[in-house]
Order: C-alpha cells, then structure tokens, then sequence
C-alpha cells in the first residue's frame, strides 16, 4: 500500500482538495486499495475547519464529494508513517524540512514535482483561483500515479 500525506498551509485549500482528487482518480480506476491518501495542515490556525467553500464548489461540480473533513496538523511522527508527504509551494517545503529535518528517505516533495513543469501550486485563498488550483492539483496527481507506475 502506497501512503501519500498532502500539506499545504491551512489545510482546507489545497492538501485536502489534492487528497480528495487522488481519491477519486484512485477509486475510478480501481486501485483505492491499493492506496491511504490523508492531508494535513503546516499551521494550527485552520484546525478543526472544513474544506473551504469556494474548494468544496469546485469538487461538488467535478462530483467528488468533500463531507466530514475537518483539518489537522500534520505531526512529526508521520515522517515514518508515509511514503510520499507532498507539500504544494516552496513555503511549504520550507515548512516540512523545519518540521521534519533531513529527508533521508526521499519521501517529500512537491506536487507539481511529478508534472511536466514543476512549480507551485499558488494558494487559492489569496489568488481566488480555485479553477487554476484544482487544474495543477490534477496535473500534479495524474504525474504522481504515473510516477507510481498506475
């Protein structure tokens, strides 16, 4: 089982809308067993919080369904817990090497790492891009399957 963590700042923009997108590309192919998809958060300020409504829009209208999410921090143990912990701009990289230190076993990286031009994923909270974001989302999440061999 391949265990992928996604972070992102607060945790209800982009790492939940790239774990429900996985999600749902691994569901409709039929490999969600072979999969344990979970995000979380950098900062405490959105604990406890739901996808952000302009996020929970854009996948209602893809049909993936968001309900129930509350968001979390991302703890220092789930190092060792996950094979692949994906951040989504460079403050987050920075964020994760702060949180976690060396990357001894090459599991952090970015998302749009997997893509054809990697770069970040700008936060949708501030850009008000929410199109744009589940866009490179997608891009990055068909990149890390195919990465992954699926």
């Amino acid at each position: 089982m391949v265990r992928i963590l996604f972070v992102c700042h607060g945790s209800i923009c982009r790492s939940p809308m790239a774990k429900y997108v996985l999600q749902d590309m691994v569901d409709k192919r039929g490999i969600a067993g072979d999969f344990y998809i979970d995000c979380a958060a950098m900062t405490y300020e959105e604990i406890g919080n739901p996808v952000y409504p302009p996020v929970r829009q854009v996948l209602n209208s893809k049909g993936i369904n968001c309900d129930g999410y509350a968001a979390r921090h991302v703890r220092k143990d789930e190092y060792r817990d996950y094979d692949y912990i994906i951040g989504m701009d460079a403050e987050n990289m920075r964020d994760l090497n702060y949180e976690f230190g060396p990357d001894p076993d090459d599991k952090i990286y970015r998302l749009l790492d997997f893509s054809d031009r990697p770069r970040d994923i700008d936060d949708p909270w501030y850009t008000r891009k929410f199109d744009k974001c589940y866009e490179e989302v997608v891009e990055g999440c068909q990149g890390l399957l195919k990465r992954l061999g699926y």
